[in-house]
This record gives C-alpha cells, structure tokens and sequence, in this order.
C-alpha cells in the first residue's frame, strides 16, 4: 500500500506545470538540497523524512524516496552512482538512477546524520553527525575511518585538496584532520560552527551561529571574515569554480560572497523564512536553497534575482480559522509536524486526518518506527490526552516525537475535543 502510494504522489508532482520554477512537493522544511554534476536533476531531503528527485528542466519530480526514520538532514551528488541521503536515524542511503530502494546503506553513526561530502575522486564518503564523530567511507568496500575529537555535534564536514578533511561542530572548533591517521589541527572559534566548504586552492570557509563567516587556509591561519547577519548561519554551499559562496540565516537572509574580494555582491530577498539548504547549479549561474517554506527556491546567482515570483507559503496561518478556540491555541505547538486534512499530507509527523478510531502507526505513507508498530494503542480522546499527559517517551517508548507535555486537564481536555471536531 506504501508503495502505491508513494507512486501516486510522484505521479501527482511530476503533473504540476513545469513553468513553476519553485519545485514544491515536500511536506515540511527542505533540509538537504543536491546537484547532479550535468545539472539536469536535483535531489532533496526533508523534515518531513522523504527525499524528492526532480527533473530540473521540467521542474518535475521524478520519484519519492522514502527510506530514513526521520528527518532526511543530508544530500550529496556522486558522480557515476547518483546520490546519498544522510539522516536523523544515523544512517547513509546511496541512490542509483530513478529507483525507488536505496542501492547500498552504510549504518555505523549513534546520533543523527548532519552533512555529507564526497572525495574528489568519487572514492570515499564523508559523513558528520551528532554522535561527535566524523565517518569516512570507502563506497569500493564499505570500511570507514571513524575522526573522533568534537564535544558535541558535528554539524559540517568537506574533503581538502590532498585528501584530508575539515569539520565544524557545536564545539566552536573547525579540525583539520590529515590524510593519513595523524591528529587534527584544532582551531577554536567565537561562536558555534554550522557549516563548512573547501575549495579547489584550499581555502576554507565556515558559516557560525554569530552570523560570520570565516576564511582560513589549509595551516589553520585565519584569512579574514565577513558579517553576514545578526542570527545564525545554516547553510552553505560553494560554486564549482569556488568563486561564490552562498550562506544563508535563520531569517532567511542569502548572502552572495565574492570569495576573492571578501565582499557581498548580492543579497537574495526570500519570504523571510529560515533557508536550510543551499546548492549551485555546476555553471554556477543558478542557486537552489531549499527552507521552512517546504519550497526549493530557484535564483539567478549572478544577479542575484529570483527566478519566479516569490511566494510566502508558510506565512499562511491555517489555524486563524479557529482563533479563539483554546484547542486550535494549544495545537499550534504541534502544527509544524503535523496536519490537520488529507490535502496536506504527512510532516515529520503523520497527518492526524482520521486520528481517532485508528490504531497507532497505521497513518498511510509514513515511516514509522519499529517500536510504534508492536504497540497495541487505538488513538481515542482518551489515549490521546494521555499521551500528553504522560508525554511521548513514556507512554509511547521508543517515538521519534519530541518530548511535550500537557500539564493541564483543561488544556489536555481543550485540545481533543478540538480535534475530534476538525480531523474527521
């Protein structure tokens, strides 16, 4: 049934006009976003836990791939393979062509996925995660070098000319780890690192939580920084040629950078959403970002304009509706995982169309976790207030929803009288 399904919402995105240059299809925000290295397909990764291949040229989807327990968080394009999806159960998916299985996985993190890089030669994956480590894969025979060092999670990770590697984390630290079994070279930073990129010279480039960006060279030597922003810098991506890079905020602010003159030649001007995700098109013309919207963003990268109209999808509030209702009020905590109506689909969490009645984990089209699937619990008013009663990780063991309670029989009481009203 999962399978049909999955089918027919590729049949249905592949339908949408191509003359739309905002690829839409995900279901929450679009946390990874790739290029391939003809720059006819993309691939994208979400909180909603699917990734999506699109046809560029069309700007049509081509399939829907649903394999990661959670939050897809990573993507990169491997020449001759196709594509790897990293996510928040810990584990690598290597996609070949259009099909719908991965053709390889490679398990080994404790903690959730957070970047992905390939090797220059399109030998070895490199892979960041929360577990404070950084894995480097062999693809010919799947044996992995484990860098261990970070306090924290690692959030960024890019090969070096030479083979080495370079890492940010939460730690406040970039490590430059050599080729061979040697210690990284370890500079502390002001701020949390989120984000990192080599180019083809060396130089690095890393994106912090104080909105800078920062350059150094290959020894570790500071070469400069730039004031992006006041807030957090999520995503990053270098062109081909590492002439431009592109760094975008929490509030949705993309900066253009001159890597050469330190300066900022554009600034993209979005809906004002956090932007998770950045890519350049291999000509380095074109820029995909990809952000809370649940949309993939096309700009021109030279000039710096949109390519489309720019429309603020998330900024529609589909509970203005009920204002007033103490029930709408006290689901607005949990509406950025869940929906309300089967239009809308699954997020990060199923759709709760149909809640109550239906027994737990049997949402159509979502991954859900093998703890969920054992438990015998049909979701009621009652069930469903004890839930928040208790909270997830009690009364659900074994859940990937975040731990939220409700302290007040009122509120709890408010709320699944409100639902059972609007989810039938």
């Amino acid at each position: 049934m999962r399978k049909i399904c999955f089918a027919l919402l590729a049949i249905i995105l592949a339908a949408v006009p191509a003359a739309a240059q905002e690829l839409r299809g995900h279901g929450g925000p679009v946390r990874a976003v790739a290029v391939s290295a003809d720059g006819k397909l993309a691939l994208t990764g979400s909180f909603d836990q699917s990734a999506i291949l699109w046809n560029l040229a069309s700007g049509s989807a081509v399939k829907v791939l649903r394999f990661h327990q959670g939050a897809v968080n990573a993507a990169v394009a491997i020449n001759g393979i196709g594509f790897a999806t990293g996510g928040e159960d810990g584990r690598i998916a290597l996609w070949r062509g259009d099909a719908a299985e991965p053709a390889r996985i490679f398990e080994g993190h404790k903690g959730p996925v957070a970047a992905l890089a390939v090797s220059r030669d399109g030998g070895q994956i490199a892979s960041a995660s929360w577990d404070e480590t950084i894995r480097v894969t062999s693809l010919a025979d799947a044996s992995a070098r484990v860098l261990e060092g970070h306090k924290g999670p690692v959030n960024g990770v890019a090969f070096a000319p030479g083979g080495g590697i370079v890492s940010v984390g939460y730690d406040a630290t970039l490590r430059i780890w050599p080729p061979g079994d040697g210690a990284a070279k370890v500079v502390t930073l002001p701020a949390p690192q989120n984000g990192v990129v080599v180019a083809a010279d060396g130089e690095i480039a890393t994106s912090a939580a104080d909105g800078r960006l920062r350059f150094f060279g290959l020894d570790g030597e500071a070469r400069g920084e730039i004031e992006i922003g006041q807030t957090p810098l999520i995503a990053l991506a270098i062109s081909a040629d590492g002439a431009t890079i592109a760094a975008g905020g929490l509030r949705g602010q993309v900066a253009l950078v001159d890597r050469k003159s330190r300066a900022i030649r554009a600034n993209l001007i979005g809906p004002g959403l956090p932007v998770w995700s950045l890519a350049f098109l291999p000509d380095g013309r074109q820029l995909l970002s990809g952000g809370a919207d649940r949309l993939v963003r096309r700009w021109n990268a030279v000039t710096g304009e949109h390519i489309g109209t720019v429309v603020p999808r998330a900024g529609e509030d589909v509970l203005a509706a009920f204002q007033g209702e103490r029930g709408a009020q006290v689901f607005r905590a949990c509406a950025a995982c869940h929906t309300l109506t089967p239009a809308d689909g699954n997020r990060a969490g199923p759709t709760l169309h149909g809640i109550f009645g239906r027994r737990i984990a049997t949402a159509p089209g979502y991954a859900y976790s093998e703890a969920l699937k054992g438990m015998d619990i049909v979701w009621s008013k009652e069930t469903v207030a004890r839930l928040f009663e208790l909270g997830p990780n009690a009364y659900t063991p074994g859940t990937k929803m975040p731990e939220q309670t409700i302290g007040s029989a009122q509120d709890r009481q408010a709320l699944v009288e409100w639902l059972e009203k609007v989810t039938r």
